[in-house]
């Protein structure tokens, strides 16, 4: 019988750590219904004691999902574990999910604690959480650089105070698969009690085997492993939700392991992280990439057409990549319209059909053809902030190779519209110092990226902007065939979230 291994997805804490890849409430809601659709085990939704925003994020997670465990990070001190529990109390499964650093190095320099004094706090802590929540995971950071011998005593002891799972975490992306696995073995035979615990894996991807660590330690004996969608954490990322699952259903002989994760849900999870965070996937990327499924060598071709065994592992349908269908035009109802979206994997309400089909009916009204890429990017586009308090009413550009680029933006700010004029070095530049004049505040442009959403000539352009203002950041995404006009309508998105 295979083993069964719980998925804990840490795209909301640990993932959302990674630079550039912050979201909003609204955001972060969106995506836990989609890891609930992915059918994960346990989301983890943010460190509750960070910041009032975090501990807003968490506990409307917990009030939200229904059917997965909502975990909080905390610290092994008690205003962290009374912050994490108040977050997470109105979960249907909560955890308190709290760690203290194991290793030589952080005991030292970052701890200034001994052996005995870490026994002493892990049990305390563990304790503490306890008597407000019956699932409490304990995390040893640094695991992989610590001592096995007293890692096992650290591991006993918070199994004793009521740990009901024990974390091996390779926080800094140092260890090997064949040291993950000799960790897992040494653990599982070592630890008192650890019968009465799962067993869990957290790795990073420094050197790059995040992934070949946590497959190690699945064949090893961990129950449970840590990851994100996509890869996404801290410098070099966490454990890809999507490469880890995948290599279970494909290597089921192999690894004799086997998950709950809804399959058909791991490119819509992915699509919509690379949407909010705006942080692309490379196209080599493995699973969702866009190349993961393309052949262009000549006998690769001929093989695959023959048989798709023959270079294909896994289909692109497994894991919910919709196949090309007739595409949609303006004259396409709108029942046609929701059934084409029901398909590609979305579950909308009947006002957000309505916004997305009323943008399709302009959007058809400028190409000819709507494909499933455009439908995608139009349904993207209903993450926007729900209160629009600067909006596009106008603009005109005007440049070229010996004139310097001006624009003329008016915008509806609320009831009034303002209208002002700039120059820039070229037509983005301007349209953008006339928006901030409009709106008197210092935007800065970390980061501008724009590309095609889609296919063909009359494609949809996707710009992706990245803001802050003060030590506020935010992303702003818009798609359009007019790519300045994408240009613009992504800066005033960015800018209603500031």
């Amino acid at each position: 019988m295979a083993n069964r291994i719980k998925i804990f997805d840490t795209t909301l804490r640990d993932g959302e750590q990674s630079p550039g890849c912050s979201m909003n409430l609204q955001e972060k809601l969106e995506v836990a219904v989609q890891l609930e659709k992915l059918n994960v085990d346990v989301i983890e939704a943010g460190f509750a004691i960070a910041s009032p925003g975090d501990f807003e994020s968490v506990c409307e997670i917990a009030k939200a999902v229904k059917n997965a465990a909502v975990a909080s990070l905390c610290r092994a001190v008690e205003q962290d574990i009374d912050r994490a529990y108040e977050a997470v109390r109105h979960a249907v499964h909560p955890r308190i999910h709290t760690f203290l650093a194991t290793s030589p190095i952080h005991m030292k320099y970052k701890l200034k604690m001994s052996e005995d004094e870490v026994l002493e706090r892990t049990g305390y802590a563990v304790a503490y959480a306890k008597k407000y929540c019956g699932d409490v995971e304990f995390s040893a950071e640094d695991a992989s650089r610590s001592d096995k011998e007293f890692l096992a005593r650290v591991f006993s002891k918070a199994i004793a105070c009521g740990a009901t799972v024990i974390n091996i975490p390779d926080t800094v992306g140092y260890s090997s698969p064949e040291e993950m696995a000799a960790y897992i073995s040494y653990v599982k035979n070592y630890v008192n009690g650890i019968e009465k615990a799962e067993i869990s894996v957290h790795c990073h991807n420094d050197l790059g085997l995040a992934v070949s660590n946590t497959l190690a330690s699945i064949r090893a004996g961990a129950t449970q492993i840590e990851c994100t969608i996509n890869g996404i954490g801290e410098r070099a990322g966490n454990t890809s939700l999507e490469e880890v699952v995948m290599n279970l259903r494909t290597r089921k002989d192999y690894y004799s392991a086997e998950c709950g994760i809804d399959i058909k849900q791991i490119y819509r999870s992915s699509k919509l992280i690379q949407t909010i965070t705006g942080v692309p996937i490379a196209p080599n990327k493995a699973i969702v990439g866009d190349n993961a499924f393309v052949h262009e060598a000549g006998i690769h071709q001929h093989g695959v057409l023959a048989e798709r065994s023959t270079y294909e592992i896994m289909t692109p349908q497994e894991i919910g990549i919709p196949q090309k269908k007739m595409a949609l035009g303006k004259h396409s109802g709108r029942h046609a319209f929701g059934e084409r979206l029901t398909e590609l994997g979305y579950s909308l309400s009947p006002q957000e059909i309505d916004n997305a089909f009323a943008r399709f009916k302009i959007l058809a009204d400028k190409k000819k053809v709507i494909s499933n890429g455009d439908l995608d990017a139009l349904v993207a586009m209903k993450l926007e902030p729900v209160n629009q308090h600067y909006m596009l009413d106008n603009f005109i550009i005007n440049s070229g190779s010996k004139i310097t680029a001006t624009s003329t933006i008016s915008l509806k700010v609320d009831d009034t519209i303002i209208e002002k004029v700039a120059s820039g070095d070229g037509p983005v530049d301007a349209a953008y110092k006339a928006i901030n004049t409009i709106i008197n505040k210092k935007i800065e442009l970390d980061d501008y990226s724009i590309h095609a959403a889609t296919e063909g000539e009359d494609a949809l352009g996707e710009v992706i902007v990245k803001l802050t203002l003060d030590d506020k950041k935010a992303v702003g995404r818009a798609v359009s065939t007019d790519i300045i006009e994408a240009s613009i309508l992504a800066y005033l998105n960015g800018v209603n979230k500031l």
